[in-house]
């Protein structure tokens, strides 16, 4: 991985690839490059390091000719070096390949090709794809069934851009569980892993599923399933523009993003509530409407910040409804022989909607014909087409590789969709939703409230930014908001952090305390358990812990048991993390900036990840 972009058309490649690579910039890299094709001779440039450094250094956009492929890479197979990074070459110079994913039995097929007189330069898997290419093109000369073979041969996860010699008008790819999408522009095709690059040429895109091979040059396409069968795919149309990827005036998109929230909230309101009617309509077909009605438990399927959400509709389900739910790693779920009850609902979760680990799951489920409600941020995306059904969080396009506003829009939803179930299955009266959704219009005021409180955050920053751990502590609903919060710090300022129960402090973490460990709790008010939590603080003080407390609007009570207090406004039990958890992002993104780093670019991190 991390970001792949192909061009054939009227333009010079080079200036397309370069620039649709620094859209693509926000997922993460530690290395790129482009080769372009000119009468069938091959130019390329690659290196380590940032875009506008490689460019800087060899000058990317002399590469000439009108027909090119470019790769930002994160390390997977090989360290990080000019030799690993991409495009990678076969043997014979005949094939070049760009690689987002991951191939599994590279090791096996590397083997194979040895035997056959193979040589390799690199350790990556992406090399063995460019080998295997040549090998099965130089059996056959027929470029198909070289391309089905291929399709046939790797196990893993690929989307892959092609040049070839023999072909000097095409550009070719193939797609299997990592995203590919295609701009169908006037003159000219964009190939590319993410509708970014995309969107400056033209809005119309066709989306590439599983086990699909592409075939193009500037002014026409074929799509072939894996059998080699043509394919007649749907053209869809992108509303946005490429402004959406613009800071706006904000130092980094970090910070857009958190400023961002109490839009986001609105958008979602005006999409999914009547507030006429003080009701819910999650939009859904008629036959995941029917599905709800029947459903007795929810399972939800997740990684990362996704993952804390879904502990967040975990709660909400159970607290209001009293179904059964449980949320589950979808990195661990896919390796278990889980008993999945009769009406059981399976909802994955993911913002890119492209999250390996969780569309492995969704694929798991569609095999034993179980019923799956996407929540994805991404129409289109690898997770929404595959799914039954999809709820759309309506975050816009989120830059920053730490997730801030998606986390916030999945909270939404997850309320809403408490809200939806209670209202369908007549669990909740009129009265008890419209009293709801008058706390959740609330919402972005109280928000931009706590943002008009920047400058006093960021002093809380400045007196942590030099400590190298943290706790964050939460009871309750705001277990996953301590969670969330500790994720965020340690995701952009590389400061270790974990979040716990607070009353699992005293069953070992409370070793970890002393007057240099920071110790951060969301202490509202509202929560069950307010007066255990105090208990807690105490147990902190008693070793000489500093704690920051999230706490109520107008408590003064929990101030004699703190060194620093950031108050929110109060909201209902259920609605008091969205705006919890502000607090805890800005810290994160200070603390970050205080340490010099990038909050948008994390080391290591790719905001989509691809690859198991």
């Amino acid at each position: 991985m991390c970001g792949i972009v192909g061009y054939v058309g009227h333009r010079k490649a080079s200036e397309v690839i370069y620039n649709g690579l620094l859209q693509l910039e926000y997922r993460g890299y530690d290395s790129s490059g482009i080769c372009c094709e000119e009468e069938g001779v091959f130019y390329q440039k690659k290196d380590i390091g940032k875009l506008r450094d490689i460019q800087e250094k060899h000058d990317l956009l002399s590469l000439p000719g009108n027909k090119g492929i470019g790769h930002c890479r994160w390390a997977t197979h090989g360290g990080v070096s000019k030799e690993n990074a991409h495009p990678h070459t076969s043997m014979g110079g005949l094939f070049k390949v760009v690689h987002n994913g991951i191939i599994e039995n590279y090791m096996e097929l590397r083997e194979e090709l040895s035997k056959e007189g193979f040589s390799f330069e690199t350790p990556t898997d992406t090399e063995v794809i460019a080998n295997l290419l040549e090998h099965f093109y130089k059996k056959n000369n027929d470029l198909k069934q070289t391309l089905k073979m291929l399709l046939e041969k790797l196990d893993g996860s690929f989307g892959l851009n092609i040049l070839c010699k023999d072909f000097p008008e095409l550009l070719i790819g193939i797609k299997h569980r990592s995203p590919l999408v295609l701009g169908l522009g006037e003159g000219e095709m964009i190939l590319a892993s993410d509708v970014l690059p995309i969107i400056a040429y033209t809005k119309n895109v066709v989306y590439l599923d599983n086990q699909e091979i592409i075939i193009l040059s500037k002014n026409h396409y074929e799509i072939y399933d894996a059998s080699l069968k043509l394919l007649n795919k749907k053209v869809s149309h992108i509303e946005w523009t490429s402004s959406v990827a613009e800071k706006h005036g904000f130092d980094h998109f970090m910070l857009k993003e958190i400023f961002e929230q109490p839009e986001v909230v609105n958008q979602i309101i005006k999409e999914y509530v009547d507030l006429e009617n003080m009701s819910v309509d999650l939009k859904l077909n008629p036959e995941m409407e029917e599905t709800l009605l029947k459903t007795k438990r929810i399972n939800f399927v997740a990684c990362g910040t996704s993952f804390h959400a879904s502990l967040m509709g975990e709660f909400m389900i159970e607290e209001v409804l009293r179904i059964p739910s449980e949320v589950q790693y979808a990195s661990e779920f896919r390796y278990r022989n889980p008993i999945i009850e009769e009406d059981t609902l399976f909802i994955p979760m993911s913002q890119s909607g492209e999250t390996a680990d969780t569309l492995a799951a969704i694929e798991d489920l569609k095999n034993k014909n179980v019923p799956v409600l996407a929540v994805v941020n991404v129409p289109k995306s690898s997770i929404d087409r595959l799914a039954d059904d999809s709820i759309y969080m309506l975050a816009g396009v989120e830059i920053g590789v730490a997730s801030t506003k998606a986390f916030v829009a999945q909270m939404i939803v997850m309320y809403l969709l408490t809200l939806y179930l209670g209202q369908k299955k007549k669990i909740l009266n009129p009265t008890q939703i419209k009293r709801r959704l008058e706390d959740l219009k609330l919402i972005p005021f109280q928000m931009q409230h706590i943002l008009e409180d920047d400058d006093y955050i960021r002093s809380i920053a400045e007196q942590y930014h030099e400590k190298g751990n943290a706790i964050y502590l939460g009871r309750g609903i705001n277990f996953p908001i301590a969670l969330e919060g500790a994720l965020k710090l340690k995701e952009v300022s590389y400061i270790h952090a974990e979040g716990y129960p607070a009353a699992e402090l005293k069953h070992g973490p409370i070793a970890l305390i002393d007057a240099d460990m920071p110790v951060f709790v969301v202490a509202t008010k509202d929560t069950k358990v307010y007066a255990k939590l105090k208990s807690n603080l105490q147990e902190i003080r008693a070793r000489e812990g500093e704690i920051i407390a999230v706490t109520s609007k107008g408590d003064q009570e929990i101030l004699k048991y703190v060194e620093k207090h950031i108050h929110i406004p109060s909201n209902s039990y259920l609605l008091t993390p969205l705006l919890s958890i502000i607090p805890l992002q800005m810290i994160a993104y200070y603390i970050t900036i205080l340490k010099n780093l990038d909050p948008d670019k994390p080391r290591n991190l790719a905001k989509s990840v691809t690859v198991e």
